[in-house]
């Protein structure tokens, strides 16, 4: 069996780290993942012949020659690797949760750092017990600041991610109607997110806590930390700020010890708001100064569907369709409501992992979307079309059933929100938008 001493030898000579055979670099060292559905074991050979240095397998039946390193599991060779990287790293690491935001927000943090700092920043939203090995992996020796998303849908993930990526500094964006499946409901939620401050507390790491948010105060309080650093929208914070605008484009004043501050960002959403000030805050933090702090988030532009202005042929649509849940599909109703157009439509989809509470959780999202002041509400998908007798409002079963009314029935000339679960692939309605 090959020891995790002996494997980090080869990860310093090939750091390059692939799970797919697919994405296969040079050199790099494989992994043969097993999945409920595949065995990449079976694809050991392949990914030598494609370049790979090594492969780290399970099963002694595919260790064709030295090359083949063998260890009991290779999921849980990647993750112990990660965390013995990660020990030889003496650099702050941001690790970062929350129930909405994760990753918009960890985007506005490495948008501020990286004007004076050399960072890396969880790519996409690799932040669950594979991503996070995979991007601790990804820390070369030259990053002098990293931060670590971390998503959860059951308690003891977050308190798992933490040992491997051990944050010495936290932030928890905020607690919402996310995963409450999984989680068991909402108190199971905070409960499930806290265990980053818990883990701070423990290895005495700072926590930005946002000042305005009950929930987070309760948390901190009960996680009783030594060290919190306050941002809000009162001066008695270390950062405070104000909306300024939001149509469509999000403008604020922040202020500071140095003064106050202004800026406008890319970024379209009052719910960024304390997305923002979080980046602001740890900007001021690690001493970034106001300029680059507004350079930073001036310069940011959104992607990946989150928070996203896109102008097709007939449209203006906030392309906000990565995930949703009830709290940002909420979040998301409330904004386009703030916007100023002459014409709006909403497109939603269902909202998955809601559990038990999932069809009242439906409900009150779709009597939202009814009393909103909007030309038209498109509701997708299983769990909405059981209210199809109640609303006023276009019901479809599925994407497919809503992308043949859309063909014969064209809107131009509105705004559209197009908002829901990751699983309804409501990108595909984008072309006929």
């Amino acid at each position: 069996m090959t020891s995790i001493d002996s494997l980090y030898q080869h990860y310093l000579k090939h750091p390059g780290i692939s799970t797919d055979t697919r994405t296969i670099s040079p050199g790099c060292l494989f992994f043969a993942l097993k999945g409920e559905n595949f065995d990449a074991n079976q694809f050991a050979e392949k990914a030598i012949n494609d370049g790979a240095a090594y492969v780290i397998i399970d099963n002694p039946d595919y260790q064709l020659d030295e090359r083949y390193l063998l260890v009991p599991d290779v999921l849980t060779a990647l993750q112990q690797l990660a965390t013995y990287h990660r020990a030889q790293l003496n650099i702050p690491v941001i690790g970062l949760t929350g129930s909405n935001g994760k990753t918009t927000t960890k985007e506005l943090i490495n948008a501020v750092l990286s004007e004076k700092y050399r960072t890396f920043a969880t790519k996409g939203n690799l932040n669950n017990h594979i991503g996070v090995p995979l991007s601790i992996l990804s820390i070369q020796k030259d990053i002098e600041i990293a931060i670590i998303e971390m998503g959860a849908n059951h308690q003891k993930e977050i308190e798992f991610l933490c040992s491997i990526a051990q944050p010495t500094h936290g932030l928890i964006t905020n607690v919402g109607m996310a995963h409450l499946d999984g989680f068991g409901g909402f108190e199971g939620v905070k409960k499930g997110k806290a265990e980053l401050y818990a883990y701070l507390k423990l290895h005495d790491g700072f926590a930005f806590v946002c000042h305005d948010s009950q929930h987070l105060l309760e948390m901190s309080e009960t996680a009783a930390l030594h060290k919190i650093i306050y941002y809000g929208t009162e001066s008695n914070n270390s950062v405070w700020g104000k909306l300024l605008k939001t149509d469509p484009f999000i403008e604020i004043s922040w202020s500071d010890n140095t003064g106050d501050h202004q800026t406008g960002l890319n970024l379209t959403g009052a719910y960024n708001f304390e997305n923002i000030l979080a980046a602001i805050c740890i900007g001021q933090f690690f001493e970034v100064n106001p300029v680059q702090i507004n350079k930073g988030l001036s310069g940011y532009i959104p992607k990946n569907n989150r928070s996203q202005i896109s102008k097709t042929a007939h449209n203006t649509v906030v392309c906000d369709f990565y995930n949703a849940n009830p709290s940002s599909m909420s979040a998301a109703l409330k904004n386009i409501a703030l916007l100023n157009a002459a014409h709006k439509t909403v497109i939603i989809g269902d909202m998955f992992e809601l559990g038990t509470e999932s069809a009242e959780q439906h409900d009150l999202i779709a009597q939202e979307a009814a009393l909103l002041d909007l030309d038209t509400v498109i509701l997708i998908g299983k769990q909405f079309y059981t209210l199809k007798d109640e609303l006023d409002a276009l019901f479809f079963n599925s994407p497919a059933e809503a992308k043949e009314f859309l063909a014969i029935n064209p809107i131009k000339d509105h705004l559209v929100l197009l908002k829901g679960s990751r699983g309804m692939a409501l990108e595909q309605l984008l072309p006929l938008l």
